[in-house]
């Protein structure tokens, strides 16, 4: 891991990035490229937030399926964010192999179907894949066939994907962060952003030091806070939480999942797990809506394990941390611009890895004068959260205790 300096004098730059997670450093890697000067401003380490801490899971599509993209917004525009979503499964293998990023990038995901009401959703969607999204990666698993590659009886039925991915998040967020620096991008850690100015050029300023450039890209997701107002109140901040066992043996381990695919369920507040290089499962379950995290995660999260997998009450678990990321009222990012030159992507709502990525790469394509891509995701509508940055963690809540008796019944 590198260490990066703390900003502690007046800089200037093209543009400067607020946040070192997945979208801060592809905007500012696709930037550099482009022989545009960039300073990264990160408040903590490189991968601190959601980027270095969540499951690895990079799913096709948006986090709306295209069933409810093409109900939302009609085929047209649902074809095009699906497409989108494919190229930015695209960015991740190219960064990947042109950084020999050492990230363990594995191929394949599964659905399973936790509740009846959802029985024929496999079904139904792989077939709207393969007939109107040219996608014929996915098929439809029934209660045996799911059984067999996943050891658990709380799925009905399943949907593999065999051309979804996951990875290692840190090592990735870190490979980037490599890459970045080699081509130029100067990268301050511990430089947290206390304010900058709505002007042109914009100064950036840390308790330390202050960057002038001409573009601002708030990268911060859920750890945006007070910082830019005007985003905070479209977007909600969550934890999640993982835990990872210790290592199960090869064996064991294959018997828990016939593969090294991700699998997630159909919940509002997913389960989703996968195994490690070394044979750990890899668990993610539970979320809270305040900003300290459970006094003991691994008490937290361990009962969601169980519940798929009560033949792991005798595992010891190894590690257990949560990360903060954000979601917006209708579950698809928010990616914009704030006048007069602050570019902007957050609430991914559990679908950042691959979404996240591509916002940094389309906001620096609009940077550089190519609006194209930016302008599809720009216009999608966003909704404030009822009352604002002040009371939507109470409206939060009480939405989440109605999705989770949905997940239920």
């Amino acid at each position: 891991m590198l260490d990066h300096a703390t900003l502690s004098e007046d800089v200037h730059a093209d543009v400067c990035v607020i946040g070192g997670g997945f979208t801060g450093l592809s905007a500012a890697l696709n930037l550099a490229e482009q022989g545009i000067d960039v300073v990264l401003l990160e408040a903590e380490r490189i991968g601190f937030g959601a980027s270095g801490r969540n499951g690895g899971l990079v799913g096709s599509g948006q986090c709306k399926d295209v069933l409810e993209c093409e109900e939302a917004y009609g085929y047209e525009r649902s074809r095009q964010l699906w497409d989108f979503a494919e190229q930015a499964k695209d960015e991740i293998r190219h960064r990947v192999s042109k950084h020999a990023i050492p990230c363990d990038l594995q191929q394949g995901q599964l659905v399973g179907v936790h509740k009846k009401s959802y029985r024929g959703w496999p079904r139904e969607l792989s077939d709207v894949l393969a007939e109107r999204y040219d996608y014929p990666f996915c098929q439809s698993l029934n209660a045996e066939e799911t059984r067999a590659r996943v050891a658990t009886d709380g799925f009905l039925e399943s949907l593999y994907d065999s051309h979804a991915l996951t990875l290692h998040p840190l090592n990735y967020t870190l490979g980037l962060a490599r890459a970045a620096t080699e081509a130029g991008v100067r990268i301050f850690e511990h430089s947290r952003v206390r304010r900058y100015s709505r002007t042109e050029p914009a100064i950036v300023k840390t308790e330390e030091g202050s960057v002038t450039a001409n573009f601002v890209v708030l990268a911060c997701n859920g750890y945006l806070d007070r910082l830019d107002r005007r985003v905070a109140r479209k977007i909600m901040p969550i934890n999640n939480f993982m835990i990872a066992t210790e290592p199960l043996g090869e064996q064991r381990a294959r018997e828990l999942i016939d593969g090294r695919f991700g699998v997630h369920d159909t919940r509002f507040v997913v389960d989703y797990f996968r195994l490690s290089e070394d044979h750990r499962l890899l668990f993610g379950g539970g979320e809270n809506y305040r900003r300290e995290f459970p006094p003991d995660i691994t008490r937290f999260v361990r009962p969601y394990m169980l519940k798929l997998f009560p033949q792991l009450k005798d595992v010891v678990i190894d590690y257990a941390w949560g990360g903060t990321l954000s979601v917006t009222v209708n579950r698809m990012p928010y990616i914009g611009r704030q006048k007069p030159n602050v570019f902007f992507g957050c609430g991914y709502s559990g679908h950042g890895v691959s979404t996240a990525n591509f916002a940094g790469k389309i906001i620096a394509e609009a940077i550089a004068g190519n609006t194209e891509r930016f302008d599809v995701f720009s216009s999608l509508p966003t909704h404030m959260f009822p009352g604002g940055t002040l009371l939507r963690y109470p409206g939060m809540i009480l939405g989440m205790t109605y999705y989770s008796l949905k997940d239920r019944f």
